[in-house]
Order: structure tokens, then C-alpha cells, then sequence
């Protein structure tokens, strides 16, 4: 059994590939110390039968859960979408519909947040695989790299105005539904993986200065944001001030090269790269470790102890 890591929950996109049955999927996480799991949108409905149960009776507490959920196996409503931004008012209605869905479930389970992929600049084709593949194969600082780049950042920032006021739309709508109802639940627009994907901590400033009062705030999901930054498109560190105000909930994992969900520290030996984010980390209301499956669980305990250690020194 690993230690007790209090207050940080754990998403089930570590082990649920491994469970047909979702009891056996939440005492694998419990095991590993954690009274909080964070149901992410593979879970379906047959998994939450046998997971309604223990939350009922206080054997796992649920931090938050990820949309949408339960899980919808629509592409068009899956996590690489255009989601709350699609210009076609009745696919906007249902990905608006079934947001407020998620939420509900997070408020029958007595979650703070749920986690949200709002949307994207579309692409004829998935530009950011092409991107990457340039990146590893020649670097981000070749020609080739750069000019591609510099064709996808010009179309991402001629459509990305429209695109984020049809998600602000969506997220104020969805809000006035979630307050009417009477549910303390936090909406977090999470930091993506892909470079035509929303939003940037600039463009989430945006949404947040448009729904000041709304439960709309930043989930910062750290391994996203370092590859977002190696490829290009923003600067944590830089950026950081602008959204520190407005955070709700955290994926805690780290990026090694571009590949991501890895145990910080442990997997990339830096021991440095990481500390921005700790000051986000200590304040967040929320916090997840967001893990794939290769991680072990000697891994994950020592990333852990390695975290606490360092907040520690920052008198967190």
C-alpha cells in the first residue's frame, strides 16, 4: 500500500485499459495511496456501476470528473474536437447539453471541477502530428520546422478570434444552466497537446475576463503546456501570471521530449524544469495526477515524495 497522498487525487487514464470491472480499476488506485480519483471520459456506464457503490460509501472520494462523461463514443463530442467552438448551432447545443451532463455527475459525486477540452482551430489534416514528426526528425529550429510552423500559427491566429467567442458563448450558456441548477461545480478549460488546439494561457485569460463572475477557470495541465512550449506556442513561465488567479484544478505529469503523462522528476532526471509550476500546484484547488500506464508505482511514490519535498522548500 502506498503512503497516504491526502488531498492529491489520481485519473483512472492509468489503469482503466487494464479493468473491465470499475471496482477492481478504483482498489488499484487506492493501493497506491489515494482517497481521490479523478473519473476521466473513458469511464462508461457499466464501469460505474460497481464505482457508484464505493463513492457511496466513502471508500473513494471523486475530485472531479473529465468531459464528457460518462463516456460518449462520438467522435465529434470526444476530446480532440471542436467541441464547444462548432459553428453548426444544433452540434454546439448537444456539446453544450452534454457538458451540463458531466456536470451533474461531478455534482451527484461531490466533485469540485470538470475537466474540459473545449475546442480547436480545425485543420484539413492533423498538422500537429506533421509538426512533430518535423520536430523530431530535424529540430525546431530548422527550416523546415519553421516554416511549417509559421503556416499553422498564421491560420490558428486568423480563426482563433471566432472559434473562442463560440466557446465563450458555450461556457456562459453552460454556466447559467449549472447556477440555475444550484451546483457548486468549477468548469476547467484544460492546456492541450496539440498546437491547433485551444486554448493558450492568453486565449483562457480572454474567456476569463469575458465571464469574470462565472465558475470558469484555468485546469493546467503541466506535461501539455511543456510541449506546448517546446513546440512553440506559448511560454509558461511568461504566461503563468496571467492565469494564476483563475486556476481550478491541475494534471500533474511531465514531458520527456514530446511524449507526455510521465512521473515528474522521476522520468526525465531534471530536476529543475518542473519547479515553475510548483507555486500553481501548492494553490490549486485540485490537484490530479494525470499518469499513463507505464508509469509503476514505485515510480509514481517516489515522483510523489519528490514533489512534496520540493513544495517543502517553497513553505507550501
Amino acid at each position: 500500500m502506498g503512503k497516504d497522498k491526502g488531498e492529491y487525487s489520481f485519473s483512472t487514464c492509468w489503469n482503466i485499459k487494464r479493468h473491465p470491472i470499475g471496482s477492481g480499476m478504483i482498489d488499484e488506485i487506492r493501493e497506491l495511496g489515494f482517497r481521490y480519483v479523478e473519473l476521466n471520459y473513458n469511464v462508461t456506464e457499466q464501469l460505474l456501476e460497481t464505482i457508484e457503490p464505493m463513492i457511496e460509501h466513502g471508500k473513494i472520494g471523486v475530485s472531479s470528473v473529465h468531459n464528457t462523461f460518462p463516456h460518449v463514443p462520438d467522435p465529434d463530442y470526444g476530446t480532440d474536437s471542436v467541441l464547444l467552438g462548432f459553428e453548426d448551432a444544433e452540434r454546439r447545443n448537444k456539446a453544450i447539453d452534454l457538458l451540463v451532463r458531466s456536470a451533474e455527475y461531478a455534482h451527484r459525486y461531490g466533485a469540485k471541477a470538470v475537466v474540459v477540452h473545449p475546442g480547436e482551430v480545425p485543420f484539413e489534416h492533423n498538422i500537429d502530428h506533421e509538426l512533430k514528426g518535423i520536430y523530431h526528425e530535424h529540430g525546431v529550429d530548422s527550416p523546415a520546422y519553421r516554416s511549417r510552423w509559421q503556416e499553422m500559427l498564421e491560420r490558428r491566429e486568423a480563426l482563433s478570434g471566432t472559434y473562442l467567442r463560440r466557446i465563450g458563448d458555450s461556457l456562459e450558456e453552460a454556466c447559467d444552466r449549472i447556477a440555475a441548477k444550484g451546483w457548486d461545480v468549477s468548469l476547467g478549460i484544460e492546456t492541450r497537446s496539440r498546437c491547433y488546439q485551444m486554448p493558450t494561457l492568453r486565449e483562457a485569460r480572454k474567456v476569463f475576463d469575458r465571464l469574470p463572475d462565472a465558475p470558469v477557470g484555468l485546469w493546467y495541465d503541466f506535461g501539455h503546456g511543456m510541449m506546448m512550449e517546446r513546440m512553440g506556442l506559448y511560454d509558461n513561465a511568461a504566461d503563468i501570471e496571467l492565469i494564476k488567479d483563475r486556476v481550478v484544478g491541475i494534471h500533474i505529469h511531465e514531458t520527456v521530449g514530446l511524449s507526455d503523462h510521465y512521473c515528474p522528476y522521476v522520468h526525465s532526471g531534471d530536476m529543475a524544469y518542473f519547479d515553475r509550476f510548483l507555486p500553481i500546484i501548492a494553490a490549486a484547488p485540485v490537484k490530479v495526477y494525470e499518469l499513463k500506464a507505464a508509469c509503476k508505482p514505485e515510480e509514481i511514490e517516489a515522483s510523489h515524495d519528490l514533489l512534496l519535498q520540493k513544495l517543502a522548500g517553497l513553505g507550501a
